[in-house]
């Protein structure tokens, strides 16, 4: 297999869908798959939230060329490889089908959240019982593999949604989630061909090919949102390009790979999920405490929080690579990078401080109390000063979610 062959598979996909998305925008507003201005959105004009429409057509062509390339081109196909022979392809592509759908009807008709949820566990069931499964472990302290059995089924199910929830979460400010998926992409493509894992590699420059013609819309200011049906597309397709590239590997540290590329949505998920128990309000319940929020919050405008949030999704994704392939030193040294800008950034936007007190300091008097609501109100007209002045200055434009 070339560098030429996977070249081709990204151009068709990154050109396929900047090609679909003029029309999908069309048939956003047709089927009412629009999102319109409100309180909490700073879209000053409805907009199209259909995204994944195009992305998923530009995959699809992706796929038709690695077809197209085996069948009559004479590349190598990538499904032969010992570690996927026991898995059924057709099941996979299924389980991607279908969570594309739920992305569509939520999209259309904003299915309610346990219904979602049920189709992603549908969705990622199909692909478990299709053969692809985080069935076993290299064994970090003897030899041979740690096997999970039967319960390899519901761990598999659990890591495919929550890389499908960690995806939606992120899909915040436009071309973040698009941004930080093709970083993880590109660093999955990586770990794939370093240990000839074709399958994986392939899938991966789809994925990247998808996000960058997306990116041609969706970079500030967007003129399209990617929706559900684009943000479960991407985390369904980078869920199962990390189990292809990682399954069997004969490395434990490789399974922190998938872990650290997807560490910045990881993070900004389980602190709103913290966040949001603190608060007795449902774990669904959108809020404006994400990792985003509070660099706008720091005065970034939204361009700069975007890049600053692929650029630490891009240092965690080049971490992992050396952790994988480096030894002693040398990876304390790159783990210890992943875990200190994390940290750096956790810390200084104060993203656990809410729990920490919750957790080990008395409940305020009533006194305190009524001055943190307060304080709280006039942070709250500090935001309202904040989106008069993004009216006058596009560039600083807050986030929609």
């Amino acid at each position: 297999m070339t560098w030429l062959h996977y070249v081709i598979v990204t151009a068709v996909a990154c050109i396929v869908t900047m090609a679909l998305v003029p029309s999908v925008k069309k048939l956003a507003f047709v089927v009412d798959a629009v999102d319109y201005p409100n309180a909490r959105r700073v879209n000053k004009q409805p907009t199209a939230r259909f995204g994944g429409v195009a992305m998923f057509g530009g995959l699809a062509a992706g796929l038709a060329a690695i077809w197209i390339g085996t069948q009559f081109f004479g590349w190598n196909y990538p499904l032969h490889s010992p570690v996927s022979r026991n898995i059924w392809y057709p099941g996979v592509m299924i389980g991607v089908v279908l969570i594309f759908l739920v992305g569509v009807a939520d999209d259309i008709f904003d299915l309610r959240p346990r219904t979602k949820l049920l189709g992603q566990i549908a969705a990622a069931g199909i692909v478990a019982a299709s053969g692809l499964l985080l069935s076993d472990m290299h064994n970090p302290v003897g030899p041979g593999y740690i096997d999970f059995g039967i319960f390899a089924y519901p761990i598999t199910i659990f890591y495919l949604v929550a890389f499908m929830n960690v995806i939606n979460l992120i899909d915040g400010l436009d071309g973040l989630a698009s941004g930080i998926t093709a970083i993880s992409a590109l660093t999955m493509f990586i770990f794939a061909t370093l240990t000839f894992r074709l399958d994986a590699a392939f899938l991966a420059v789809g994925l990247i090919g998808i996000c960058l013609g997306f990116l041609r819309y969706n970079f500030n200011p967007a003129s399209i949102f990617m929706g559900d049906s684009g943000s479960l597309l991407l985390g369904m397709s980078l869920g199962i390009v990390s189990l292809f590239a990682t399954t069997r590997s004969a490395l434990f540290v490789s399974l922190l790979v998938p872990i650290l590329v997807a560490g910045v949505p990881i993070i900004d998920t389980a602190s709103a999920i913290i966040r949001r128990m603190r608060a007795h309000q449902p774990i669904q319940q959108a809020d404006n405490g994400h990792i985003h929020h509070q660099l706008l919050r720091e005065g970034f405008s939204q361009r700069k929080t975007v890049l600053i949030m692929w650029g630490w999704t891009a240092i965690l994704a080049v971490s992992a690579i050396f952790i994988t392939e480096t030894h002693g030193v040398m990876r304390l040294a790159f783990m210890a990078l992943a875990f200190g800008i994390s940290a750096f950034f956790v810390v200084r936007l104060h993203l656990l401080g809410p729990v920490l007190r919750h957790h080990y300091a008395p409940r305020p008097a009533t006194g305190q109390k009524r001055a943190a609501e307060e304080f709280n109100k006039a942070v709250d007209n500090a935001a309202a000063s904040d989106k008069a002045a993004d009216e006058a200055d596009p560039d600083r434009s807050d986030t929609r979610r």
